[in-house]
């Protein structure tokens, strides 16, 4: 398929960054919830205008009451939400949870509600300090018709808001994946500020009973589940990224055509004028890589997994250096809070550990590859 948008993907970009640049922009969300110290780290009633744009619905099918549509729909709205810094829980709940559900009969309990802009929802993944989805040591035993669920996760994103929690465990049977409502018994959470201000949690399992029917997908079957979320995950966070960087980009052109020194605009000057080109054109890549990772995605081509990894690292790392130019083409006061700068600089450390760093994907693309 060729890289670029449809028409009708085209619209919805553009419906999408009017929302974002208006009802999500920086100034009026994630200051104004990271200044209230809110718990959530996101506003409610923005989440429920996502669903009155129909944003909610995009992956979820016609026959659920959604869209229909795919990743790169998915992901148009995610560079959007990237370049505004919005706070939400879009890519947990309306990306990674929903593909979690897609065929299962979680779809007719959860759907509803995210389809309403009402339920929130996370995944509790990782354990370490890094992400190591093939690491999970947390236990699920048998007791009476359902399991015990024993154990931590950490960097839990919005798992402090959420209403239900995506949980892998081990079982005799293998790995398995089970939807843990807020309330459970025995679930202990801490909600955890991250460096962008959003709230991620560490979350405590000591012996959460749960019924047989939490189970997402088959029992010991969770690998199968567990790698359609991630991809789905990782592609989304990869558009979020293009969409940080995007933005710090276009904050630093600006800034150079307007900040004078010695007498001359600063990008007057031949140094900064390449390292503008070399930035525009890291992202340029990222962005067709992201884009391919999407296709592949809705096409259900066996070679979407490698292209994922490949848009993840590609966009972490193009993303990093458009922040770390930005900062620093800006000079000193880009570091200060009151530019925004700084801010996505901190949006983009998070994103980049989110599902995996671009160290984490390139390895994995060279095992993929034999090496």
């Amino acid at each position: 398929m060729p890289l670029y948008l449809t028409d009708d993907q085209a619209m919805l970009r553009d419906t999408a960054r009017s929302f974002m640049a208006g009802e999500g922009a920086i100034p009026k969300q994630l200051r104004h919830w990271r200044d209230k110290g809110c718990g959530d780290g996101f506003g409610h009633g923005l989440w429920k205008q996502f669903a009155e744009m129909g944003f909610t619905g995009i992956l979820i099918d016609e026959a659920d009451g959604g869209l229909g549509l795919g990743h790169v729909e998915a992901g148009i709205v995610l560079e959007e939400i990237g370049r505004n810094l919005t706070p939400s829980p879009f890519l947990t709940s309306a990306v990674a949870f929903v593909e979690a559900l897609k065929g299962s009969a979680h779809a007719g309990r959860w759907y509803p509600g995210i389809l309403a802009g009402e339920t929130v929802a996370a995944l509790a993944i990782d354990e370490g300090p890094k992400h190591r989805p093939e690491a999970i040591e947390m236990r699920a035993e048998r007791w009476g018709n359902g399991f015990k669920l024993s154990g931590r996760k950490q960097f839990v994103v919005h798992g402090a808001s959420a209403d239900v929690t995506l949980v892998a465990a081990q079982t005799e049977e293998g790995t398995t994946l089970f939807a843990v409502e807020k309330d459970a018994k025995g679930l202990e959470v801490e909600g955890v500020r991250l460096a962008d201000a959003s709230i991620g949690a560490r979350m405590t399992f000591e012996n959460v009973e749960v019924d047989a029917d939490a189970v997402v997908g088959e029992l010991g079957g969770g690998e199968v589940v567990l790698s359609r979320v991630l991809n789905a995950g990782r592609t989304g966070a990869a558009a979020e990224l293009i969409g940080v960087g995007s933005a710090a980009m276009d904050m630093t052109v600006d800034y150079l055509k307007q900040r004078k020194q010695f007498g001359r605009l600063i990008g007057e000057f031949q140094a900064l004028q390449f390292r503008s080109a070399h930035l525009y054109s890291e992202l340029e890549i990222a962005r067709a890589a992201t884009l391919k990772a999407q296709q592949l995605l809705d096409e259900g081509s066996d070679q979407a997994e490698a292209m994922v990894s490949v848009a993840k690292a590609k966009a972490g790392r193009a993303s990093l250096l458009a922040v770390q130019e930005g900062v620093q083409m800006h000079g000193g006061i880009g570091m200060t809070d009151e530019y925004d700068i700084g801010l996505y600089m901190k949006r983009d450390r998070v994103l980049n550990e989110l599902f995996g760093d671009p160290a984490y994907h390139a390895d994995k693309v060279a095992r993929m590859k034999g090496y």
